[in-house]
């Protein structure tokens, strides 16, 4: 008998070199495709967003917004070019500031800021408050999208506060949907109601100030955001002849 048929005998069941070979092959590639696929994933985590630059802390985010305010006041507003944008924006967005603002006309906070596409998320609603819709808004705003901060934007002569005065007083709710509204805008007016000055203006800013502690104290989403300091909630309000925008403490 042969040494190799006697070896076969001895050890019945051992690999040849070839199959250790093999195997072994097999085995690294197995590896391999592991590694890119996982160098795949971790690429894609950590995909770069659509626009860097709006990638900013709470503090920033509110001075950039406020640097684009002065520059809509001095009439120096920077050309924003969707074309080179479009692609990256395409895939995504990554707002660096989301908005509550008044429905009026006359307010059009990507203007007021000079913001271009991508930069501002703005939910507009008359009188510019918070309810179910508006908080969901902005939550998917800060936990899906990142933005660092919330600005609630009112205006003067805002007329959805001024029939909300004029109803309460009345005693007269106005026709069609518009009591939703005022009954929104009511608790405002109520708690301004004893304070001296313009009684429009005070109801203005208070609606501003009720939203703002709204939108902060709303759980568990935005209210955690914010004790954990990922995002700023501030109040504003904007000045329709100057365009200015006054920031509320």
């Amino acid at each position: 008998m042969c040494e190799k048929c006697s070896m076969d005998q001895l050890h019945p069941t051992a690999p040849s070199r070839r199959s250790v070979v093999l195997f072994a092959a097999s085995a690294l590639g197995g590896l391999m495709l592991a590694d890119t696929a996982s160098a795949k994933d971790t690429a894609k985590d950590t995909k770069a967003p659509p626009k860097p630059q709006n990638v900013l802390s709470p503090d920033a985010a509110l001075k950039k917004l406020m640097e684009g305010n002065a520059r809509y006041v001095d009439g120096t507003a920077r050309r924003h070019d969707f074309k080179h944008e479009r692609e990256a924006l395409a895939g995504g967005q990554n707002p660096y500031a989301a908005i509550l603002s008044c429905a009026d006309s006359r307010i059009a906070p990507e203007y007021a800021f000079d913001s271009g596409r991508g930069d501002l998320f703005v939910c507009r609603v008359a009188g510019n408050f918070a309810n179910d819709d508006t908080v969901a808004s902005m939550e998917y705003a800060v936990a899906v999208l990142g933005a660092p901060m919330i600005l609630v934007l009112g205006h003067d002569s805002c007329g959805a506060v001024d029939a909300t005065i004029k109803s309460l007083k009345d005693n007269t709710p106005p026709p069609g949907h518009i009591p939703s509204l005022v009954a929104a805008i009511a608790p405002a007016v109520k708690a301004s109601a004893q304070q001296s000055g313009n009684a429009l203006d005070n109801a203005i800013r208070q609606n501003v100030i009720d939203n703002v502690a709204k939108l902060k104290s709303a759980a568990p989403i935005l209210n955690a955001a914010v004790e954990q300091n990922k995002v700023k909630v501030v109040g504003g309000i904007y000045r329709l002849a100057t365009g200015k925008v006054e920031l509320l403490n």
